[in-house]
This record gives structure tokens, C-alpha cells and sequence, in this order.
């Protein structure tokens, strides 16, 4: 089934760009590139969950487009979003004899994304890039606003680059090729949306879980296309995170300690996020920002799509020493994004130790 797409643009002056979100709409791709005026060749880097899937389609779209591609694929998970991928692409590149004028389809979920946007920023210092986003995190977060970039051992994204795509195309039938595990840890990022910015959102999200989970596209499209419209203003207002953009990290201080310290292997990464909100429910309400009602509704809500909300073994040191490492530190200090109400934030530095380690404490307990 192919529907008309949504099409929402992302408002940065000469480098907007369009998010197209539909059913379907991959096979829109040949048009699009057209429309873009892609020429050269056309690098599709993706990794070996998704190029089985979606390699041998996407390349024949590139060719219907007139274009010649080549295929770089790297393994799958995020212990392997190193520099050593971006090295590895590069040099596919290189040999298929891509240039200056040729263009990169990010293929994949969050962590490709990540990885071959920070190929094509750093590729003969930046080549045009296509996100084609496969996971519900991708495609509500990471293929949309221009972070790219790959983890090092003591913090995760250290290492990347500003480089917003030409387009993001969003095919939501690519969904129904994602495990029941992958689609649950991306629900915790619309979750987060909801939270942070529209409560209308949250409500959507806590009475469809069958319909969701069970992959009912209509009652996907709007926390789909309404987390591309909040993530697409949010960039617009602030591209390269000095203010409101920060936003978007609610839970991701704790969440981005806990997968450094379980070496990226434990949770996914919406999972890791999932427990990093709970951790930032525990932060508000310690703050005096929502009461235990607020942290109930949020935990139930996340719960009820599977995702995790306690950590009885939690390393409590090693996640604190972890997010001493995050970028989020400025000075010295770590800024948290903590809720004042459903579908509100606001930014605080003066969160002590102790508050900080009490919130990470509360992933021991049920409630």
C-alpha cells in the first residue's frame, strides 16, 4: 500500500530540507533524488541486519533514477558505531570512485544514520547525505536534525559532526520488518516526545499500546509524524543545541551512562533511554518539580510497551562516572533535562551528587 506522503519541512534558510513520511513512500525515491538533482555516484551504506532486507531495492531505485550506486555494509550494533566504520566506508568510497559530487543514503536505523552521516560530513570535508531511516528511533530522532557521529569507550557520540541531510524519507511500512524488540525501545523515544513537549502526544501513546504494538499503521502515523514536526521545530529554533534543543535529551544523560557502562550491549538504545527516564522522573520529583503521580503515569506508560524501568543491579558509581563524560558538560557542569509537568522541561545545573546518585538509585526499586 502506497500512501500520499506527510511532507514537513525542516526551516534552516538555504539548508532545509524535507521529512516525507508514508506508506510506501520509498518508492518515492527515484523522484526524489531527481528532484534533488542527484548526480555521481551514490554510496548506500547500511549494515547486515538491513541489506538483505532492503539493499537489492534500494540500489534498483537508485538505478531507476539513472544513477550508479554502490552498496557498503557494516555489522550490525551499536558496539560497532567506532571510527574505525567511518574509516572502513571512506575507503569503499574511495574505491568505487566516489567524489566530491556523489551523495550517501543512510540505510538503517539510528546507529547507520549516525555512522554514514558522519561519513558523508567528513567525506572530501562533506558530501551531500539521503537519511532512509528502518527503526521507529530512527526515524522519529536520529535521521532528523543533522548530529552525526560514533562513539568512543569513555562516551557515547564524542566524536562527529553537524551535517544535515538533503532529505529524510520515511516509510513506515519498513516497520513491519523490525523485531518486537527494536520497535518497543523506539516507542520510548516517541514517549519522550510526549513528555517534553506535547501532552496530547502521551495520551495518544497510553491509550493505543494493542493498536501500536500490534502494528496498526494508522494509529502509528500521528506519534510518527507528530515527533517529526516537534524534533523538525526544535532544530529549526536551535540547530546546534545552545538552548532549547536540549530538550530532546530528557533521559539521555542517565540513559547515555547506562550504555556506556554496559558497553553498548546490554540495552538498546531506547531501552537505555527508557531507564534513563525514570532516573529523570526521580531527578524531578527530588527537585520538587512533579510528584510521585507524574513518575507513576510515565513509568506505567513504559511498562506497558515492554520497555524496561528497573535495574535492580544498577552500578550506580560507574553510571555517574559514565555521564561525567557526556557532552552535555559544560565547565565542568552537567546540565539535566528534567520535567516541571507532562509535556513540559526546563534546563537545571544545580543538581548536587547526592540528587544526582539518588536518581540512578531509583532504578532499584519497583516504584
Amino acid at each position: 500500500m502506497t500512501t500520499a506522503p506527510t511532507e514537513i519541512t525542516v526551516s534552516l534558510g538555504e539548508r532545509s530540507y524535507p521529512i516525507l513520511i508514508g506508506e510506501g513512500t520509498l518508492d518515492a525515491l527515484p523522484a526524489l533524488l531527481t528532484r534533488m538533482g542527484v548526480s555521481g555516484i551514490v554510496a548506500i551504506l547500511t549494515d547486515s541486519n538491513v541489506e538483505p532486507l532492503l539493499g537489492g531495492r534500494v540500489a534498483a531505485l537508485v538505478r531507476d533514477a539513472g544513477l550508479r550506486e554502490v552498496t557498503c555494509v557494516m555489522p550490525a550494533g551499536e558496539e560497532f558505531k567506532r571510527i574505525s566504520r567511518v574509516e572502513e566506508f571512506t575507503g569503499m568510497m574511495l574505491e568505487a570512485g566516489l567524489d566530491r559530487s556523489s551523495t550517501v543514503i543512510a540505510l538503517g536505523g539510528g546507529v547507520v544514520g549516525d555512522v554514514a552521516g558522519y561519513t558523508a560530513a567528513s567525506f572530501m570535508r562533506g558530501i551531500r547525505c539521503i537519511q532512509i531511516p528502518t527503526t521507529i528511533v530512527a526515524q522519529v530522532d536520529s535521521s532528523v536534525g543533522g548530529k552525526t557521529g560514533v562513539n568512543h569507550p569513555m562516551g557515547k557520540n564524542t566524536i562527529g559532526a553537524f551535517h544535515q541531510p538533503e532529505a529524510v524519507l520515511i516509510d513506515m511500512a519498513l516497520l513491519r520488518t523490525l523485531p518486537p524488540r527494536e520497535l518497543r525501545a523506539g516507542l520510548a523515544e516517541v514517549i519522550k516526545h510526549g513528555i517534553i513537549a506535547d501532552s496530547a502526544l502521551f495520551e495518544h501513546m497510553e491509550r493505543s499500546v494493542d493498536s501500536i504494538l500490534a502494528m496498526d499503521m494508522e494509529a502509528l502515523e500521528m506519534p510518527i509524524r507528530r515527533s517529526c514536526e516537534i524534533k523538525a521545530a526544535i532544530v529549526a529554533a536551535d540547530e546546534r543545541e545552545g538552548g532549547v534543543r536540549a530538550n530532546l535529551n530528557y533521559g539521555h544523560t542517565f540513559g547515555h551512562g547506562i550504555e556506556a557502562v554496559t558497553e553498548y550491549k546490554r540495552f538498546l538504545h531506547g531501552e537505555a533511554i527508557a531507564l534513563g527516564m525514570v532516573c529523570a522522573g526521580a531527578l524531578g520529583r527530588e527537585l520538587g518539580l512533579v510528584d510521585d503521580a507524574f513518575c507513576e503515569r510515565q513509568r506505567a506508560c513504559m511498562e506497558a510497551y515492554g520497555l524496561p524501568v528497573v535495574w535492580p543491579e544498577v552500578p550506580v558509581d560507574a553510571v555517574l562516572e559514565a555521564m561525567t563524560h557526556d557532552k552535555k558538560v559544560r565547565a565542568g557542569t552537567l546540565k539535566f533535562i528534567v520535567a516541571n509537568g507532562m509535556g513540559s522541561v526546563v534546563h537545571r545545573t544545580d543538581v548536587t551528587a547526592d540528587q544526582a546518585r539518588r536518581a540512578v538509585e531509583a532504578l532499584r526499586s519497583e516504584g
